[in-house]
């Protein structure tokens, strides 16, 4: 190819008009359009921008495709996480529908709407997602698992803010309370997807050594007080997830009283309750089309077997399977 032909293709790609580079850059993944295409000129440094190209951002994927690393839990990854937020808030704007991410922090995130550096963590946290709540009116995803420093405060601003949020997924957010479960029910009526799924804390030897010891220590109590909160104001769910939730029979019992409308229930892991909890509390569920049960192959010496003699009679009188070896 001759210098004038490639010159040629040059003043062609660059001319493009900003409608066809978007057009483009819609095609590309996530990653290649974050690394290359703003790098190129100041036209397609303003095409990437489009806020169009922001109104799902999914790094979920990514997180499936790879084991669990030690990395994820560093102040370097979370820097990383929060200032690719930072841009997709700041360019998407109303835009933005969905947002999926785990380990996003209060670290990175200094320059907000206004512009000022604030030292305080906490106040650094609250003002991120009232940055959310304020330019993503229309977000109706969020999902922010594994997020140590996500707390009651933010997702409140968040509930406020977010009224069309219709999937919440807070899992393995161990500083979020039925408190902003609350908020999220009251303010968020088109809420149809909750996932408040915990970490394995029948077996937790899948998370040492990659999950923060002090983080592992601190999983929720309450898991009935979760279920009340549920029951109460989320009226309208469809799909719940409470993986290794230490609920029990009077917490399921609130769930299935009101919100009458699930059709997918995830119970896995959740070693209070017995066969005969589910049969008496799910009678009320006539739309549940999935019900992934707590069966659960837990090491014996988890457990205080020596209450009922033998683990196997404990079986027999609670009508439950968690305990099959």
């Amino acid at each position: 190819m001759s210098s004038e032909e490639e010159e040629e293709n040059e003043r062609d790609w660059a001319e493009l008009t900003q409608e066809c580079l978007v057009n483009v850059l819609t095609r590309l993944p996530i990653e290649e359009r974050w690394r290359g295409p703003m790098l190129v000129c100041k036209a397609w440094l303003a095409a990437s921008k489009d806020p169009s190209l922001f109104a799902v951002f999914d790094l979920e994927p990514h997180f499936e495709s790879a084991p669990e690393s030690t990395h994820w839990w560093s102040p370097e990854f979370e820097r990383k996480v929060d200032s690719m937020v930072r841009s997709v808030v700041d360019w998407g704007g109303p835009s933005v529908r969905e947002i999926r991410v785990r380990h996003c922090s209060d670290r990175s995130l200094a320059l907000v709407a206004e512009r000022v550096w604030i030292d305080s963590n906490q106040a650094l946290l609250d003002q991120i997602l009232a940055l959310v709540a304020k330019r993503c009116p229309n977000l109706q995803a969020l999902s922010i698992k594994s997020c140590p420093n996500v707390t009651d405060s933010m997702i409140g601003k968040i509930a406020l803010g977010c009224p069309m949020i219709s999937e919440l997924d807070i899992s393995y957010c161990y500083e979020v309370s039925h408190a902003s479960l609350e908020l999220a029910g009251r303010n968020c009526p088109h809420l149809k997807i909750l996932k408040r799924n915990l970490m394995n804390w029948l077996d937790p030897s899948q998370h040492i050594g990659i999950v923060p010891d002090e983080y592992l220590n601190r999983c929720p109590q309450d898991g009935d007080s979760d279920c009340y909160i549920i029951g109460k104001f989320m009226p309208n769910l469809e799909h719940l997830e409470v993986r290794f939730s230490k609920l029990s029979a009077r917490g399921l019992v609130s769930i299935s009283e009101v919100c009458i409308k699930l059709q997918y229930l995830d119970l896995f892991g959740c070693a209070n309750l017995t066969g005969r909890d589910m049969e008496n509390a799910l009678a009320n569920l006539k739309n549940l089309k999935k019900l992934v049960k707590p069966n659960f192959y837990i090491p014996r010496s988890v457990f205080h077997t020596e209450r009922y003699g033998h683990w196997r009679l404990y079986d027999e009188r609670f009508q439950t399977s968690v305990f099959q070896i």
